[in-house]
């Protein structure tokens, strides 16, 4: 298997609520999901989700703890995926609609699961709960899983 890209996740949180994005644009379009994407070659990871959180939802966090490592491969793309997921809390500013991306607040008990990836449905459970986890899902079409795997760990290396 090829070395995989690196990308970004961040769901950020406040009390009972998530953070999180119509996608209006390019991959996963019409999926409710986090804010984030691909690491630049001059920049680290958090500072990466950092700058994604802003460009998609016009907001920033103060705190930003790494909960989870997924690897994505996808029969359609040439390399595999290995997203860092971030929870972030304590928002700077109001989220606004940008060219890519439509914020809304959910609340926990009422994620759109129906209109998310459907990965989702699997790991974000987990991360509602509080906990770390690593896991690697295969899909064909896009967006059918054919194999999956989930750990929850004790604590996760920190990035960057």
């Amino acid at each position: 298997m090829a070395n995989p890209r690196v990308y970004t996740l961040v769901l950020p949180r406040e009390g009972n609520r998530v953070l999180l994005g119509m996608k209006k644009r390019g991959f996963g379009t019409g999926y409710w999901n986090g804010f984030g994407g691909k690491v630049e070659p001059e920049e680290g990871i958090r500072q990466a989700a950092h700058r994604e959180l802003r460009e998609e939802a016009e907001v920033d966090v103060r705190t930003m703890e790494v909960v989870g490592e997924i690897t994505f491969v996808f029969n359609d793309q040439p390399v595999p995926w290995r997203v860092h997921v971030f929870q972030g809390k304590d928002l700077i500013g109001e989220p606004n609609e940008t060219e890519e991306m439509r914020p809304r607040w959910f609340h926990t008990a009422d994620i759109p699961y129906d209109c998310m990836w459907p990965d989702d449905k699997h790991w974000y459970p987990l991360f509602l709960a509080g906990k770390r986890f690593r896991g690697k899902f295969r899909f064909d079409d896009t967006n059918q899983i054919v194999e999956h795997n989930l750990e929850e760990l004790e604590c996760i290396d920190q990035l960057d």
